[in-house]
């Protein structure tokens, strides 16, 4: 029979999970509030080109991503409050300035011709670097004292792998000519160039 008073460890046998994370919870309310600014861009974005592109199959794949993005601002702002005692939308705000510039570029293309330019933004560039941003957030965070923010990671990442690789078909399916070719990388070369001097999504510790 098992002492009661004897003293167990923090932690099963089978469980050697580390407590501390990389992350203390100022900072992660901080990356928080940033995701929940980012998806509450790319939702508007998305949802006003749903009305605008002439590509029917477009149109319908962009609805149904457009949802997703809501969605995963419904869960970011959900967690502030766990997060730290303070007001949600105090904390929902962009970066930085370039990550600001970076949502103006890419909601630039607004003419109908212009759909190669609208899908790169998203598909080759953002998304991209959420998958990156993300996926550092799941793997340096704390597994039991950030457990919620994890779950919420996991889900929105798998949408987000889902997404990049409709968007990449769709890119490539509209993707004809070498001047078409020229088009998409001189866009996605333009917009990298913003996000990358902003440092990401998060700013200069999206990924480290």
């Amino acid at each position: 029979m098992a002492d009661p008073k004897k003293p167990r460890p923090a932690f099963a046998p089978w469980d050697r999970r580390e407590l501390p994370g990389a992350f203390t919870v100022e900072e992660s309310a901080r990356r928080v509030g940033h995701y929940k600014w980012v998806e509450m861009r790319l939702f508007e974005a998305l949802g006003g080109w749903v009305a605008t592109v002439p590509e029917l199959d477009v149109k319908m794949r962009l609805g149904t991503h457009t949802y997703k993005h809501a969605w995963h601002a419904e869960l970011w702002h959900k967690r502030l409050p766990e997060l730290r005692e303070m007001n949600p939308e105090r904390l929902t705000q962009p970066a930085n300035d370039d990550v600001v510039a970076f949502f103006d570029a890419m909601t630039e293309p607004e003419a109908p011709g212009e759909t190669i330019e609208k899908l790169v933004g998203v598909y080759r560039v953002l998304i991209p670097h959420k998958i990156a941003a993300y996926t550092y957030h799941l793997n340096n965070t704390s597994q039991i004292t950030d457990a919620p923010t994890i779950r919420s990671l996991r889900h929105a990442l798998d949408d987000e792998f889902e997404d990049w690789r409709d968007g990449e078909m769709l890119i490539q399916s509209l993707i004809d000519t070498e001047e078409e070719v020229e088009r998409a990388a001189a866009h996605q070369a333009q917009l990298e160039a913003i996000l990358v001097r902003g440092g990401g999504i998060a700013g200069k510790g999206s990924i480290g």
